[in-house]
């Protein structure tokens, strides 16, 4: 169990994250992006047995975006949707809490730490764990919760462990970041 009142957050696990036009390594990149579906989905069930909060995130893209609202790829995944009650955080940036209720509605329900997972590492995922803890949240990062697609330098597996040995202790003043495998998380 874990010591502090926690929320699982779970951030853009949406149907078109990774439909990117072009994508080196479409095959490689999906079937990672589904087995880290499937795990993100194993956490959330444990949450939710532990009564332990889940609280989702989803980008809303500008027009022509994979992400726009309304459009086929915007909508959270089946596996791992958000059941009647939980909240859905709404955002424009890489910054689930800029612009957002969500510090807000942590703050009103008490939440002092959070597990994350969802997508993209580089992006949405790196700055929401920093701002977390930089807004006083201690956060547990699933290494194995979170995904990405590649880049021109860097393949998608060498992103995500990059991130998982760099923000692994990262810490702002008494708060800080744990990495660790999502079999691992107690709920």
């Amino acid at each position: 169990m874990l010591a502090a009142k926690t929320a699982l957050l779970i951030i853009d696990v949406q149907r078109g994250i990774l439909a990117i036009p072009n994508l080196a390594r479409k095959k490689e990149i999906e079937k990672a992006l589904d087995e880290t579906v499937g795990r993100i989905a194993g956490i959330i069930a444990r949450a939710r047995t532990a009564a332990v909060p889940v609280i989702y995130v989803q980008h809303d893209g500008s027009p022509g975006h994979r992400l726009e609202p309304d459009t086929s790829g915007w909508p959270i995944r089946s596996e791992v949707a958000p059941q009647p009650g939980e909240p859905v955080i709404r955002k424009r940036a890489c910054d689930a809490f800029f612009e957002t209720t969500l510090d807000a509605e942590l703050t009103a329900a008490a939440i002092k730490q959070l597990v994350i997972g969802g997508c993209m590492t580089q992006y949405c995922i790196d700055t929401a764990v920093r701002r977390a803890v930089s807004l006083g949240y201690d956060v547990v990062l699933a290494a194995d919760g979170h995904t990405t697609a590649g880049t021109r330098t860097l393949r998608f597996e060498q992103i995500i462990a990059h991130h998982n040995a760099l923000l692994d202790g990262f810490d702002a003043g008494e708060h800080e970041v744990r990495v660790c495998l999502s079999s691992e998380i107690r709920l």
